[in-house]
């Protein structure tokens, strides 16, 4: 993902910080400094034109097209918008508005002067902003092309990887690249490798060679080894990315005539101790390092289909699963020493269940579809994050269909049998619902639900959750059902919920994060979950080792005229 360009350090040593400054996520095209959004018809083209002086951090120039986080926030956004706002879009076109560079990859000076947890979580947003795309071509009916108008190299490849559709200008000198291994002694990080082999479907033999040649390859050769789709000789170059996109865009299942909605900007209010929406909120406590999330359900049930057109960006589902997805991303890269999120909800499940059948109830609406799968890429985001995440369910809770979900992505839940006496002995009993929107619409990376994930080849149990669904079970029906982990009594529930809370902070953070990703993805292997759980993880191992990050390893020493120094042992 990282890209030899000319930004690169030109000394051993770059200057390396524990410090990082926050990241807002919240644009909006206007404040762009690194794409723009053109939209003619069915077809849409981002156009990739970094500014070279807009890094979020000093001390690197965004070369090339080289990008950091900040680019790839834009991207992202752009994505976004492009679904719901601009229905009528059919196809999207990713291309360079420089001459001869497509993409450069990630640059190599913000790397290298990058701490890790930065590194990690860069990664890691770049890998899900990839998948977006995939998904947006997948079940939008938007699909992608990418037109590389020059070379594409490291991260610039895997941003036109994820494409459904690869063009590369044939004009001898253009060429697709992985060039991490042999120039920086690291791995493509968003999945170049797994889409190579897996997506597109390169030959092992050819893929090894292809890995290892920094200067890659181009022309007919990268069409025969299918590295991309076709080449185009420059002359034909503009006509034929045009053609191609009416084609794409006339295969789409996109509504014709629909309008779209407009993302308002998110209200949020940020302290030191509290980050707060209209339907999230979060307590931060620094002493403990753990974080108390609450969501909150709607305030009453839906009337129809009408009212989510009508709302637009305020209907209750959208606009939770905006405000979960900002404070998933800003508490994942702004709040490292925070290791454990707590996870309540406030409100009437019923209000929860009315707004998922409605959503359900009209999968062919294009903007219920969206929805829909926006909060599935939300819950992957919280199933990727290496946080421990503890689920509490007490009275007044909706722990429901959708909301239920927050539970089930959890690494323990807890919830109470019966009601806290000294509180409130009239309270209504903590209940959780298993609906409709649990067994099918909202699946994990491995491609199951989160309850099939959960009952992996226990399936009399998960048939007998499947028959208890749409009926409020109580704490000892939970635990009898294998829903929750425990159930304590309001005698019990302080303490165990506290030593639970507590242990956390008393493990190592790195054994925990190896222990939940392994714990959360039983079952089939995926592109995803290779991307995640393999290649990510061994992108982020050898990025630590000093082959790659040490003074004279290969990451620091590029550029400087000096061959890495490696430790040639296998580890």
């Amino acid at each position: 993902m990282t890209s030899p360009d000319s930004s690169a350090p030109q000394a051993d040593t770059a200057p390396q910080t524990d410090t990082a400054p926050h990241v807002e996520f919240r644009v909006d095209p206007s404040g762009y400094r690194h794409w723009s959004v053109g939209v003619d018809g069915p077809v849409a083209t981002l156009t990739m034109a970094v500014d070279e002086q807009g890094g979020l951090v000093p001390g690197y120039e965004l070369k090339l097209n080289s990008y950091d986080l900040g680019v790839d926030i834009e991207l992202y956004d752009a994505v976004q918008r492009l679904r719901f706002e601009h229905p009528g879009v059919r196809a999207v076109v990713i291309t360079s508005g420089k001459e001869k560079i497509f993409c450069a990859g990630a640059n190599i000076r913000m790397l290298a002067g990058s701490p890790h947890s930065w590194k990690v979580n860069f990664c890691k947003f770049t890998n899900e902003t990839r998948n977006g795309i995939e998904d947006a071509t997948a079940n939008s009916g938007q699909t992608y092309l990418a037109a590389c108008n020059g070379t594409a190299s490291g991260g610039g490849y895997e941003l036109a990887l994820a494409c459904d559709h690869i063009m590369l200008v044939d004009d001898r000198s253009s060429a697709v690249s992985l060039p991490e291994l042999p120039l920086l002694g690291v791995l493509p990080g968003t999945g170049g490798l797994t889409r190579v082999s897996d997506k597109r479907h390169v030959r092992r033999d050819r893929a090894d060679y292809f890995s290892t040649k920094a200067e890659g390859l181009g022309g007919r050769k990268a069409v025969a080894w299918r590295l991309v789709d076709e080449a185009v000789p420059r002359p034909a170059w503009e006509a034929t990315v045009a053609e191609r996109a009416r084609e794409l865009a006339a295969r789409s299942s996109r509504p014709h005539g629909a309008e779209g909605i407009t993302l308002t900007p998110l209200g949020k209010t940020r302290t030191g101790t509290a980050v707060a929406y209209r339907h999230v909120s979060a307590e931060l406590d620094r002493d403990a390092g753990t974080v108390e999330i609450t969501i909150t359900g709607p305030d009453a049930a839906p009337d129809g289909i009408g009212d989510v057109h009508r709302q637009g960006a305020d209907f209750w589902t959208l606009a939770m699963t905006r405000e979960l997805d900002d404070l998933i991303l800003d508490l994942r890269t702004n709040e490292p020493d925070l290791g454990t999120w707590v996870l309540r909800t406030g409100g009437d499940a019923g209000n929860v269940l009315a707004h998922d059948r409605l959503l359900l109830g009209n999968t062919g609406d294009w903007l219920a579809n969206e929805i829909l799968h926006y909060l599935k890429r939300t819950l992957k985001r919280l199933d990727v994050t290496s946080r421990s995440l503890i689920a509490l369910i007490g009275p007044g809770g909706c722990f429901a269909g959708s909301l239920l979900e927050i539970a089930l992505a959890a690494d323990r839940s807890f919830q109470l049998a019966g009601v806290f006496e000294d509180v409130d002995p009239d309270a209504d009993p903590a209940t959780i619902t298993v609906d409709a929107m649990n067994l099918g619409p909202l699946p994990m990376s491995n491609g199951l639900t989160r309850l099939a994930t959960r009952y992996l080849g226990d399936d009399e149990t998960l048939a007998a959750v499947r028959d208890a669904a749409g009926k409020p079970l109580e704490a000892a029906d939970a635990e009898r059902l294998g829903l929750v982990t425990f159930a304590p009594d309001d005698i019990d529930w302080d303490e165990e919920v506290r030593i639970a809370v507590e242990e956390r902070s008393g493990f190592s953070p790195d054994a925990l994060t190896g222990l939940e990703a392994n714990c959360r993805f039983p079952g089939p292997e995926t592109l995803e979950t290779k991307i995640f759980g393999r290649l990510t993880a061994w992108q982020n191992w050898i990025f630590t080792r000093p082959n790659a990050s040490g003074p004279g390893g290969a990451l620091r020493r590029y550029g400087t005229g000096r061959r890495p120094d490696f430790d040639r042992k296998r580890a």
